[in-house]
């Protein structure tokens, strides 16, 4: 009675194989069809496998007995899926291969982190850098450190902190920074053509400038006196500064030195043949002579100053500056009208702002 209840069901499961099996075996012939295709494709053209690849269909094949392989391989022969498997699934490593001792090599990540590290901290020893890199996950030993700093030419770091660079200086006095230069330039006199001369200040950080003096000969009076004025307590343009970068010109005298000493400015006297030594100073002398001075016939002094005067103030309060992210050193306030160009020096210098 039982097995009666039982023979529909035994049935329906026997028919459910019947239908999974011919579907698998659809499948089987629809694969075998679509490689036979991909093999006529490539030809005799040898197809590389990666170890991983290789693994992968060794697994499979080994699941299968060989007749099965011969009826389903159709890209790659079962004897060459067989060795894969025996070559990288069945044997076990038995040590047959040269084992190379010490420690393994470091990655080149963790080299070029370890040489960034020591140029960019002159102070860093090796077991402050081995500290550093244990902190970011990294296991290495200091004599590994110094054997790559070795051959990458770096010295110990007594040695390396010994020899600041000239931009790690200006990095950590930026705030206490400025420059002073000459520049000269010509104009038209009742004595004719004649050659003035113009001293220059600069502020590093603000990139504010200052015309200390205009003058047609210099002596040593006027760059006492400049001196005294540039180190005021009050109001001198280097006050709270500590160190003004100058060039090697003779005219910078002892005295004038000594006066700026004495304010408590230190004159760092630029290396021989390094034209870069005070790049903002420059920039700016470069700036006033090809925005305004050579494009102009200047006649006397006072139409020199005047000159000078208004290209100053353009300078602070209306031109953007690529150093300081095109901004405006003093910007004025300005409106929500209309756009409105100004104009100085007979439309020489010109900026745009909105009206009020």
């Amino acid at each position: 009675m039982i097995f009666m209840k039982l023979r529909p069901w035994t049935m329906m499961l026997t028919m459910l194989a019947g239908w999974i099996n011919q579907h698998q075996q659809d499948v089987i012939e629809y694969l075998k069809a679509e490689n036979a295709i991909l093999k006529e494709k490539i030809g005799k053209k040898r197809i590389i496998l990666s170890d991983e690849q290789r693994r992968r269909l060794a697994v499979l094949a080994k699941k299968i007995a060989r007749k099965g392989l011969d009826e389903i391989c159709g890209i790659f022969s079962p004897d060459t899926v067989l060795h894969w498997h025996r070559d990288l699934i069945a044997r076990k490593y038995d040590g047959s291969k040269c084992r190379k001792y010490g420690r393994p090599q470091i990655s080149e990540e963790i080299r070029k982190l370890i040489i960034k590290m020591a140029k960019k901290n002159r102070g860093w020893g090796y077991p402050r850098i081995q500290g550093q890199l244990k902190y970011l996950k990294f296991e290495v030993s200091v004599r590994t450190i110094a054997n790559i700093l070795k051959k990458e030419g770096l010295e110990p770091q007594p040695d390396r902190q010994r020899k600041t660079t000239w931009a790690e200086f200006i990095k950590c006095h930026w705030k206490s920074l400025s420059a002073i230069d000459f520049f000269h330039c010509e104009i038209y006199t009742i004595k004719g053509l004649t050659r003035y001369m113009v001293f220059v200040a600069i502020d590093y950080s603000t990139r504010k400038v200052e015309i200390a003096g205009i003058i047609e000969q210099a002596h040593g009076d006027w760059l006492k006196q400049i001196a005294k004025n540039l180190t005021d307590p009050f109001a001198g343009f280097l006050k709270n500064k500590k160190y003004v970068v100058r060039d090697r010109d003779p005219l910078y005298t002892d005295a004038f030195i000594e006066i700026l000493r004495a304010g408590g400015v230190k004159a760092i006297k630029s290396m021989p043949m390094a034209p870069n030594f005070s790049p903002f100073v420059e920039r700016f002398i470069r700036s006033i002579k090809s925005e305004c001075l050579d494009r102009m016939l200047i006649f006397g002094e006072a139409h020199l100053r005047h000159v000078i005067k208004n290209c100053i103030e353009h300078y602070h309060f209306e031109r953007p500056h690529q150093s300081l992210d095109n901004k405006i050193i003093k910007p004025p306030p300005q409106g929500k009208g209309k756009i409105v160009c100004h104009e100085r020096l007979g439309g020489l210098l010109k900026f745009y702002k909105r009206a009020a």
